[in-house]
C-alpha cells in the first residue's frame, strides 16, 4: 500500500479545495465506503454521524466522542483523501467541549470538522453562546499544527425554525468567531443560498436534497456540497428492499447484483 500523505497535505488540499470550484464530499460510514468513494473520483471525505450510529445500531446523537473518534482514525487511514468530522455539537454544551472535540478529531487524522449550535436538552443555543463555542473551537483548531478547517453549523432549518434572517446572522457571528466554512442544512431554495453567499464571505456549504444539482448549487454560490447520511439511507434500503423480496416472495433476484470491490479496496 503506498505510502499515506502527510496530515498537513491531506489538510492543504482541503483547504484548496474550497478555494477552487464547487466540489462535492459525501458521507462514508466505514472504511469499504471511504475507499469506494475514493475509487470512484470524490476529492474528500466528510463523516455522517448519523451513518455511523446506525453501524452501531443506534440512533444519531446515541454515540460518544470516543467511538467518533476511533471511527475518524479508521477512516482517516482508508483513504489519501482529507477527511471532515461532523462533531455534532462537539459532544457538550459548553465552549470547551467544542474545543476538546476538534482537538481530539485532529489526533484522530482529521482535518476538518463541523460543530452545530444545537443540542437535544437545550434546543438551539443563543447566538451570543453559539458564537463562543465557534471561537473555542476555532482557537483549538489554530493549536493542531496545520490548517484545521473548522466549519460552523447554523441548525435552524433542519431543527424546523426555518428564520432566515436568524441563520444569516448567525453565520455572520460564527464567521467572526473564526469559522472557516459555513454550513445552515437544509437552506436549498437557490434565493437563500444566494443570500447566505451575499451576506457572508467564507465558503458555504450545501446539504444535497432531492431535485437539487451541483450546477444549481454552484450558481447560487454554494462551494462546498455534502450529502449527509443520505447515502447510507440509500443503501439501507436496498439492503431492506431486498431482504423483503426475499421473505415475502421467496426469491433470490434482488441479489443479482455485482460491486467492483477488487478495484475499489485495492492496495487495502
Amino acid at each position: 500500500m503506498p505510502e499515506q500523505p502527510s496530515q498537513q497535505s491531506k489538510a492543504e488540499t482541503f483547504r484548496a479545495l474550497h478555494e477552487g470550484e464547487t466540489f462535492v464530499i459525501p458521507n462514508p460510514w466505514d472504511a469499504g465506503t471511504a475507499k469506494a468513494l475514493a475509487a470512484l473520483g470524490f476529492k474528500a471525505l466528510a463523516t455522517t454521524s448519523a451513518g455511523f450510529a446506525f453501524t452501531l445500531g443506534r440512533l444519531d446523537g446515541d454515540v460518544t466522542l470516543d467511538e467518533v473518534m476511533e471511527h475518524v482514525a479508521v477512516l482517516a487511514a482508508a483513504t489519501e483523501l482529507p477527511v471532515s468530522v461532523d462533531m455534532e455539537n462537539g459532544y457538550g454544551p459548553e465552549p470547551e467541549d467544542a474545543a476538546l472535540a476538534v482537538t481530539r478529531a485532529a489526533e484522530a487524522g482529521a482535518v476538518g470538522g463541523s460543530i452545530e449550535d444545537w443540542d437535544a436538552e437545550r434546543g438551539i443555543y443563543g447566538i451570543e453562546h453559539a458564537a463562543e463555542r465557534i471561537a473555542a473551537a476555532a482557537e483549538a483548531a489554530a493549536r493542531v499544527g496545520f490548517p484545521f478547517t473548522l466549519t460552523a453549523r447554523a441548525e435552524n432549518h433542519i431543527r424546523k425554525n426555518p428564520d432566515l434572517d436568524d441563520t444569516i446572522a448567525r453565520l455572520q457571528a460564527y464567521e467572526r468567531a473564526g469559522a472557516d466554512v459555513l454550513y445552515a442544512p437544509l437552506v436549498v431554495k437557490p434565493e437563500d443560498i444566494r443570500a447566505v453567499c451575499d451576506a457572508t464571505s467564507k465558503p458555504l456549504n450545501v446539504l444535497a436534497v432531492p431535485g437539487m444539482t451541483v450546477s444549481e448549487i454552484a450558481a447560487a454560490g454554494g462551494r462546498r456540497i455534502s450529502v449527509g447520511s443520505q447515502l447510507s439511507t440509500v443503501a439501507t434500503a436496498a439492503f431492506a428492499k431486498a431482504a423483503e423480496q426475499i421473505r415475502d416472495e421467496g426469491t433470490f433476484e434482488a441479489l443479482n447484483v455485482r460491486v467492483p470491490l477488487k478495484e475499489w479496496l485495492a492496495g487495502g
